[in-house]
């Protein structure tokens, strides 16, 4: 077979069967299909898709690309939970442990920033000491023992997925439907657990543009989660603004902690809290999502759920004294304000655009071999639907060098609208696909 002819044929829009898609994976994953080939190969399915056959098919041979971990030894039910990318989205950082203190095995495998959105692993590299790259054995013990392990893909997991990954992020092919399906669910099958939760974004800064398209992709992952015997469920929520009020790896631990305390901003906890509630539900300590969400709020508020933050930085060597003492994360060297130019409601915080100005500070990588500023990022102080008036500071933008931030200033500008008429935000969560 030759790499020419297949990537020709999806680029004229055929449909490609099953011993070509195996092809393009496994000849990219052992090297013989180098990075120009298969961006070219990304780019056609970009712009011409993949049916569900074809989307399955990807997914199959992608989690097939390496082993599938085996965490039988953990006990109860495993529910793993994964976003599609969003920006300020940290709820892996607080839906986690609050499912955790709910009871739930929680053992997690996550990826690094793709694009303008951020990656969990990302986030936890800026608590200093914290190990994400942690051997199968002692993943499975510190779960059995603290309820709760978050750690990095590793190379034998899907590793089609690891290398394409990292392509598709600096060769603008991210959001493609078959390519976000088949990068999600054949890590998830590979990773092990028992069921999954999947928190679909969907508005300006998602892959998923509009509602349909959200539920379109969201459908065919239930289905795919189901066909490999995986309970699954799916909730489809807003990513029209940024999610909580941080952006940015260390910005956004210490807000995942605030949230923890009780503290955070309105939109941050109320999704932490569905979502985990929603795992507790999956891993059948509730009898309903409703009851789930009820039993993490709960968990939160009591400080269980921040407990079990703290066990799992504590047990993959980060310091622990970052929760009474957020100074101890990555501290940015330079700051700009971005103040209001008249009074007003806040009408407008455009979600992609203020993750680029993050990306452009730092924060998020331009190529995939770029390292990241931990303490660059935006931190908003208003929010769509807030009152302002002139000369308020609306955000401020941290990093290391002053010309980026300049830089991250002016697409900020072009990111927040101010209306003279009371605004109404979004419903944070659209669906729940069950």
């Amino acid at each position: 077979m030759n790499t020419v002819d297949v990537i020709t044929r999806k680029r004229d829009g055929s449909t490609l069967n099953a011993e070509e898609i195996r092809y393009m994976v496994d000849g990219y994953t052992a090297g013989d299909i180098p990075d120009y080939q298969m961006s070219a190969f990304l780019m056609a399915v970009y712009f011409q898709g993949m049916n569900e056959e074809e989307t399955i098919l990807l997914t199959k041979y992608m989690k097939e690309s390496g082993d599938t971990v085996d965490l039988s030894g953990i006990q109860g039910i495993k529910v793993d939970k994964h976003s599609t990318g969003g920006v300020g989205d940290k709820t892996t950082l607080i839906a986690g442990p609050a499912a955790a203190a709910c009871g739930v095995p929680v053992a997690k495998m996550s990826g690094r920033g793709l694009g303008f959105t951020g990656g969990t692993i990302d986030k936890l590299g800026a608590i200093p000491g914290f190990q994400t790259a942690v051997e199968e054995q002692d993943f499975i013990d510190q779960v059995n023992e603290k309820g709760i392990a978050v750690i990095g893909q590793t190379g034998h997991i899907a590793p089609a997925d690891k290398k394409i990954y990292a392509l598709r992020d600096v060769t603008a092919t991210v959001d493609n439907l078959s390519l976000i399906t088949s990068s999600v669910m054949s890590k998830k099958l590979a990773s092990g657990s028992d069921a999954i939760l999947l928190d679909v974004k969907c508005g300006n800064g998602a892959f998923m543009q509009t509602k349909e398209e959200a539920e379109k992709l969201a459908r065919l992952m239930v289905k795919i989660g189901r066909a490999h015997g995986k309970k699954t469920m799916a909730v489809i929520s807003d990513m029209n603004q940024p999610l909580g009020c941080a952006i940015g790896n260390a910005l956004e631990v210490k807000e995942a902690i605030e949230v923890l305390r009780g503290n955070g901003p309105e939109d941050i906890s109320e999704l932490s809290a569905a979502l985990a509630g929603m795992m507790a539900y999956l891993g059948e300590k509730a009898a309903t999502p409703e009851e789930g969400i009820a039993m993490a709020k709960k968990k939160i508020a009591d400080g269980s759920a921040l407990q079990k933050f703290r066990d799992m930085v504590e047990s993959q060597g980060g310091d622990p004294r970052i929760i009474e003492d957020t100074a101890l994360l990555p501290q940015a060297e330079a700051e700009l304000a971005f103040l209001a130019d008249r009074d007003g409601c806040i009408e407008e915080i455009h979600a992609r655009k203020m993750g680029l100005a993050s990306q452009h500070t730092g924060a998020g990588r331009e190529r995939k071999e770029d390292e990241i500023d931990l303490a660059a990022g935006i931190l908003l102080y208003k929010k769509v639907g807030d009152f302002v008036q002139k000369g308020d500071v609306i955000c401020k933008i941290y990093g290391k060098n002053i010309k980026k931030l300049e830089k991250a200033l002016e697409e900020i500008k072009n990111a927040v609208k101010i209306s003279e008429n009371p605004v109404n935000c979004n419903s944070l969560i659209h669906e729940v696909i069950q």
